[in-house]
């Protein structure tokens, strides 16, 4: 039987009260589990936690979002106590990093500088963030870019670095040259059947388009999630309605599925449309 660690039960606890718990979870009388994790072992953790406080959000759900950030919150303080027990850094040392970033990053609140226009704010930012990065080069700020990022989304962001202050490439008639020159590729590359230009030229499409996304003020990212979901509802309702007519989907024959989606689509808009009015 393990022994039981004496702790102070309260109506309402602190971040201190959570590393304070975390600490005695990996002591040597705390949890078997706990106490063997690295970061390695729980990054899968962290990655789904962040993922289901954005589904919080996306939901607008706020008891949904305060149990989601409690998780998140978790999962820093237990990366922040394993980096403690190596002598590396502490909690406090996170919050003194992110305090002093913040500071500095905000020199129109916290100093003299002057930024009237959320413009201006994202400008400074960027500036700031490069010099206290000692980024001297364009490329390293591509290369800054978290590889772990999600594709499109690391996409956009190193197309939106790539072309800052580059206003020729800007134009929304530039970059649709560029996805049509790339859709052309791909086309050239399939009737050649040729493998490897296949993936290269899919490649350099999905790249385009994201630099789009930039370019028209648009979330690479959040477009394709919202697409993808609409598709979800399409082919849920022509699922329902072979159901209906005792069909199989799989028994369509192309211009049967066409019609079918088309005409499903067209309906799912119009409810759309009578919803919103």
């Amino acid at each position: 039987m393990f022994p039981v660690i004496p702790y102070e039960k309260k109506e309402h606890y602190t971040i201190d009260d959570l590393a304070e718990i975390v600490t005695l979870l990996r002591s040597k009388d705390g949890c078997p589990w706990d106490k063997v994790q690295t970061h390695e072992s729980i990054r899968p953790d962290l990655i789904e936690e962040t993922y289901e406080v954005i589904e919080a959000i996306d939901q607008n759900d706020p008891e949904m979002l305060r149990e989601e950030l409690g998780d998140l919150l978790l999962q820093v303080v237990f990366h922040s106590r394993i980096e403690t027990e190596q002598g590396h850094f502490t909690l406090d040392d996170v919050c003194t990093d992110i305090c002093n970033k913040l500071i500095i990053r905000h020199p129109h609140v916290f100093s003299t500088v002057q930024a009237d226009t959320t413009e201006e704010v994202l400008k400074n930012w960027d500036t700031i963030k490069e010099e206290t990065k000692h980024q001297t080069t364009r490329t390293q700020t591509l290369e800054a870019v978290a590889k772990t990022l999600p594709a499109l989304m690391r996409a956009q962001k190193v197309c939106k670095r790539a072309l800052k202050g580059n206003n020729r490439f800007l134009c929304n008639e530039s970059v649709l040259a560029s996805v049509t020159e790339c859709k052309h590729t791909l086309e050239e590359a399939m009737h050649m059947e040729d493998a490897e230009q296949i993936t290269r030229a899919m490649g350099e499409l999905l790249f385009c388009c994201a630099g789009m996304a930039q370019t028209l003020g648009l979330s690479a990212e959040q477009v394709l999630t919202d697409t993808t979901n609409q598709f979800i509802d399409c082919f849920r309702a022509m699922e329902e309605t072979c159901t209906a007519e005792k069909r199989e989907m799989e028994t369509l024959s192309h211009g049967e599925w066409n019609a079918l989606w088309k005409k499903t689509k067209q309906n799912l808009e119009e409810e759309a449309t009578h919803a919103a009015g």
